[in-house]
């Protein structure tokens, strides 16, 4: 197999982990935890979301989180932003990137954003303009990319549609985003097929959930195609508060794990995303659903 030797893992662990958990964990431990992914080799967190409270209550405290991490220089920090307001609390308190999101088929992002997509891409456009002028980049999420819960399939060519127009629109990187967990590797080569077509794999992450199993046989085939980026979230922490049945994202600790055992370079320390893992796991009172943490737990009796 011709596989890269590094790839790139974006934490999103702190934000799209959380957003979907019952328990609010306190500030002062988000922001123990984001200090403790700072030094663990990863490059990349993304740390909360400036959305207003009544829909993501777990996040309320974003403002709080930002001014109070201690930031590593070698990491960047993004925060999602969904509108002006939000990149304004973001931009003053120096978020390094910007993530802006939509969804790939109208139903979900009508139920996730409140608009069709077609009143979506204005918003986005004033924001992404707003955060370049500002010297940001910009990452786009899409979202059901592969399925979604209200329409079922989503057509390639719409999700295609919807990365040019963000590319147009000054975005860096598209994270395409299996919101639900549906996706198969076949689907996943299906897609790459028609997507590198037109997009150097450089330009795009893939943002796989694990709900039947399948994330990481996911990113295999993602690997095959050139893909280097992915989004994990520690200990299989997420869901999507707007998807019925989707559960949590790849796990970062079993992603790591797989890619040092493909001799893929990850940067990170395993033992510290295990420390970490185990903090969190802590603080939310649960059992995190990675493979890895299930194995730490049995092995610890």
């Amino acid at each position: 197999m011709n596989w890269p030797k590094n790839v790139t893992i974006k934490e999103v662990g702190p934000r799209d982990g959380l957003q979907n958990e019952k328990l609010i964990l306190s500030t002062s431990d988000k922001i123990a935890w984001i200090d403790r992914l700072s030094y663990s080799g990863l490059t990349y967190l993304e740390i909360t979301s400036f959305v207003h409270p009544k829909w993501i209550p777990q996040l309320a405290d974003a403002v709080e989180v930002v001014r109070n991490i201690k930031r590593n220089p070698n990491v960047t920090y993004a925060a999602l932003v969904p509108n002006m307001k939000g990149l304004e609390s973001a931009i003053a308190y120096s978020v390094d990137e910007i993530s802006v999101f939509m969804s790939a088929s109208e139903t979900h992002n009508k139920q996730n954003i409140n608009k069709t997509i077609s009143e979506t891409f204005p918003i986005l456009q004033e924001v992404i303009a707003a955060a370049i002028d500002e010297g940001k980049t910009v990452r786009g999420y899409i979202s059901t990319v592969f399925g979604c819960p209200y329409e079922g399939d989503v057509d390639y060519n719409q999700v295609l549609r919807i990365c040019e127009k963000l590319f147009t629109l000054g975005i860096g990187e598209i994270s395409l985003g299996d919101t639900i967990g549906v996706a198969s590797p076949k689907q996943v080569e299906d897609f790459l097929n028609q997507a590198l077509k037109r997009y150097q794999p450089q330009s795009l992450a893939m943002h796989f959930h694990d709900t039947r199993g399948m994330a990481l046989a996911n990113i295999v085939k993602a690997l095959d195609y050139g893909i280097t980026t992915f989004d994990s979230s520690l200990g299989g922490l997420g869901g999507c508060p707007y998807a019925p049945g989707a559960s949590g994202n790849v796990a970062t600790d079993d992603l790591v794990h797989m890619l040092e055992k493909m001799n893929i370079h990850t940067g990170v320390n395993e033992k510290s995303l295990v420390d970490s893992a185990l903090f969190v796991q802590k603080k939310l009172n649960k059992p995190l659903p990675s493979h890895r943490m299930a194995m730490y737990s049995y092995s610890k009796g």
